[in-house]
């Protein structure tokens, strides 16, 4: 039965329950004085991950899928059994600080043209990632995921990418929010709609903030809140030949970036004329 309350934590995970563990412990412990749930949406669910969840964290709402179904799966499937009027969808391997949901919650509540917020994500080290971007271009898949990247036109065109001349001191409207942290308003996401399920992995982040843009709603990046993120890139390691010929995941990325291209062919940046 549907029972409204104030926020779902939605938290995706593939075989990685050491993180897993982490994630879920961090929210126990950190946030307060909200009415919330807890999502675990699992992808090639292992034996450890099923018997931690049941033993550990039995009051969780744990979805298993025996396949790798990809984080658009998981991300649509907490939604669609979750209960809250703001989702926050994290990735397993993000740990929440003291005071960071409930912060992003209480600026989400005061706008309501915001239809995403994410936080400054750090790594455990402390020192701060890329999370917010503009809008790829079909070179910008080549510089980032190869050696090419270092040549200095394109490193000129990264830093374009990445927003290097912005300095991440207030919130700021941004295209497009990496997926491992994002806060989304239940009434605003039935408007825009689920993930769509054509990326298996990749571009699902930047495909989902464009279609919020398209629909009015702004994306925008809340560097007062800070999590943690063990975010390792699997894609462009080992360099060009290796990245282009052996690499799996690099092939899923350009894959996916293919299908998001040909998806918006001919349509201007959304934002543009919203912001405007």
């Amino acid at each position: 039965m549907y029972q409204p309350m104030d926020l779902s934590i939605i938290i995706t995970n593939y075989k990685n329950p050491d993180l897993l563990k982490l994630c879920i412990n961090s929210i126990l412990n950190n946030v307060k004085n909200i009415e919330y749930e807890i999502i675990v949406a699992d992808s090639a669910t292992e034996e450890v991950t099923e018997m931690m969840m049941r033993e550990e964290f039995p009051t969780v709402k744990f979805f298993s899928f025996t396949e790798n179904v990809g984080f658009k799966k998981l991300v649509n499937t907490g939604i669609e059994n979750s209960s809250g009027d703001y989702f926050l969808i994290l990735n397993g391997d993000i740990l929440v600080k003291k005071n960071s949901v409930e912060k992003m919650l209480e600026y989400a509540k005061k706008d309501n043209t915001l239809g995403m917020i994410g936080p400054r994500l750090l790594n455990f080290n402390g020192t701060p990632q890329d999370s917010c971007f503009r809008f790829y271009k079909p070179i910008t898949i080549m510089y980032r995921r190869t050696v090419l990247g270092k040549l200095p036109f394109a490193r000129k065109h990264l830093e374009w990418f990445l927003m290097k001349d912005y300095n991440r001191k207030e919130p700021m409207d941004v295209d497009w929010l990496m997926g491992s942290a994002m806060l989304i308003p239940r009434k605003i996401f039935e408007k825009v709609g689920p993930m769509d399920e054509r990326f298996f992995m990749y571009m699902e982040d930047v495909d989902w903030c464009r279609r919020f843009w398209e629909n009015g709603y702004r994306v925008i990046y809340y560097p007062l809140v800070e999590m943690l993120h063990y975010h390792g890139k699997g894609s462009g390691k080992n360099g060009f030949f290796y990245s282009i010929f052996f690499n799996k995941l690099t092939w899923v990325h350009i894959s996916s970036a293919i299908k998001y291209f040909l998806k918006y062919r001919g349509k201007q940046n959304p934002r543009i004329s919203i912001s405007n």
